[in-house]
């Protein structure tokens, strides 16, 4: 177990992402690293306003604690009340055009002693969809984990980012893998670097494909309202939310996720035959895209 190659590799997948998002946006990243008193801290690198991206975060954490919270051992009850050193990178990406997709990218590493598990994973949250643009982002994903364990971490993905209380997918999937820890730690550290090395091939060509899309007040108002579902999401589900929260993190990082314009309305249903509906009937249930 090394988990300082560990806290390398994500460092530098953090600066890599950020310099590519850089080129495709024209704008810069704002800089911010932190302490916490507890023990550790990270770098939380910020857009905001960009020329492309209306909000988009890329952290990087490592932090320890002297009790694991709840969010953690809810699948290791014996694990409770132990030391431990956790760290990753998270990053949420809100394009401002409605007709590029939300995105998030999540690889982590959890040790408690001698014990230790991955995760991560990245899914697509489109307000207007493609076919072209879902097939893709999933074939990328199939491509960074392998024919072997797609198929499972893909409908793990479809299972997790599932609003029950809305009854309906938050987008349309891609990976998704928690409690990583076999066959034995080399093996699971190149998976996730895999997966981190596959994001920008899976989400650049669609931002490059959609960001010159004309669009205007409609298409901005369904985008806010169906940005609510991720905030739903976030707020109610999210394990990575949930554990900064209660790990004492840094709330200004744990709640970048969150887009900075969106909206609510009361029972509102798309019209039949709109393109709006069209995102409800053919991308917002799980479907075998490649």
């Amino acid at each position: 177990m090394n988990l300082e190659a560990v806290g390398d590799y994500f460092t530098g997948l953090q600066a890599r992402i950020v310099a590519a998002l850089e080129a495709l946006d024209g704008g810069s990243f704002r800089s911010d690293a932190w302490t916490r008193p507890a023990g550790g801290g990270g770098v939380s690198r910020v857009i905001e306003e960009g020329a492309c991206f209306e909000r988009g975060g890329v952290n990087y954490s490592r932090v320890q604690g002297a009790s694991l919270p709840a969010s953690a051992t809810a699948s290791r009850p014996q694990l409770a009340g132990r030391a431990y050193d956790a760290m990753g990178v998270s990053l949420v990406l809100h394009p401002r055009n409605p007709y590029c997709p939300t995105v998030h990218l999540n690889v982590r590493c959890f040790a408690v002693g001698e014990q230790w598990w991955f995760g991560g994973g990245m899914d697509l949250t489109p307000y207007y969809g493609f076919e072209e643009d879902a097939r893709h982002f999933h074939a990328t994903c199939r491509s960074a984990v392998g024919n072997m364990l797609h198929p499972r971490f893909k409908r793990w993905c479809d299972e997790y980012f599932y609003l029950k209380h809305r009854d309906e997918p938050r987008g349309v999937g891609g990976i998704f893998f928690d409690d990583l820890n076999e066959p034995d730690f080399d093996s699971c550290f190149s998976l996730v670097r895999s997966v981190g090395d596959h994001f920008l091939t899976a989400y650049g060509p669609i931002i490059e494909k959609r960001r010159a899309l004309a669009y205007g007040e409609r298409e901005r108002e369904f985008q806010a309202y169906r940005r609510g579902r991720y905030v739903e999401f976030n707020l109610v589900y999210d394990r990575g939310t949930l554990f900064g929260l209660q790990s004492g993190g840094r709330t200004e990082a744990i709640l970048l996720s969150l887009p900075p314009r969106v909206a609510w309305r009361y029972d509102w249903k798309p019209a039949p035959g709109s393109p709006e509906a069209q995102l409800y009937a053919d991308f917002l249930r799980p479907r075998d895209w490649v």
